[in-house]
């Protein structure tokens, strides 16, 4: 379940921290009934912000491949990328 929190409750920042690290969820923060901020661990964003970045490699390779785009075999590209990550083989 969501954590939700007034605005006013971010004085107690050293329990808002504490709170983030143990839950590893993000912490929703009202503003007058409304959203207005999410406050996670920075553990968490790098985790959502890894997640977000095979999420786009995958769907341009969705577009790529809607797009005329040539598939090739696994071994090939274990090849070049190898060859990109640790020069000539």
């Amino acid at each position: 379940m969501p954590v939700i929190m007034p605005i006013k409750d971010l004085r107690n920042t050293s329990e808002i921290s504490e709170l983030a690290h143990k839950i590893q969820e993000p912490i929703f923060i009202t503003k007058n009934g409304y959203s207005d901020l999410v406050v996670m661990s920075s553990e968490l964003y790098d985790k959502f912000a890894k997640i977000n970045r095979i999420d786009q490699a995958i769907y341009e390779s969705e577009r790529e491949m809607e797009q005329g785009g040539v598939s090739i075999d696994l071994d090939e590209a274990f090849e070049k990328l190898n060859r990109k990550y640790y020069g000539q083989i």
